[in-house]
């Protein structure tokens, strides 16, 4: 997989403290990689994820301090951690609204980390579609 994208040494050492904390699989590490764009989200992780019982806090995602872009982050990283999305707004968890801001180029590295095993790099897939057509053309 290509390096991470981190907005800032924050983020990164936001990242680092928290999968210092968990479990390192693709669920933690999207969630804390997106929660950790922000700086509002990172000030608010208590409010967000319970560390000790391993879990997302999906009341978080209706308190003062979001912005219509931290809410889209949060929803983004929740639906990655399990599916999440809200009840009676699962439109609001649909691309055409959770990249509708600046965070999306985060959100697309959060599905990355989420999903590596369908997220290759681009050689790697045309690598792979060459053998397969070889496969076939036999």
């Amino acid at each position: 997989m290509k390096k991470l994208i981190f907005t800032s040494d924050q983020h990164r050492a936001f990242y680092e403290k928290s999968m210092a904390r968990v479990r390192e699989d693709s669920y933690h590490k999207a969630l804390f990689y997106l929660l950790g764009v922000s700086d509002d989200t990172r000030k608010m992780i208590s409010r967000l994820f319970d560390f000790e019982e391993d879990c997302i806090r999906p009341e978080a995602l209706h308190e003062g301090w979001q912005t219509s872009g931290t809410h889209r982050l949060c929803l983004m990283a929740f639906n990655l951690w399990n599916g999440y999305t809200e009840p009676g707004h699962e439109q609001d968890a649909a691309p055409y609204d959770l990249f509708a801001c600046g965070f999306a180029p985060y959100m697309l590295e959060g599905i990355r980390l989420r999903y590596p095993e369908y997220c290759r790099e681009q050689e790697q897939m045309q690598r792979q579609s060459v053998e397969r057509d070889s496969y076939y053309e036999r």
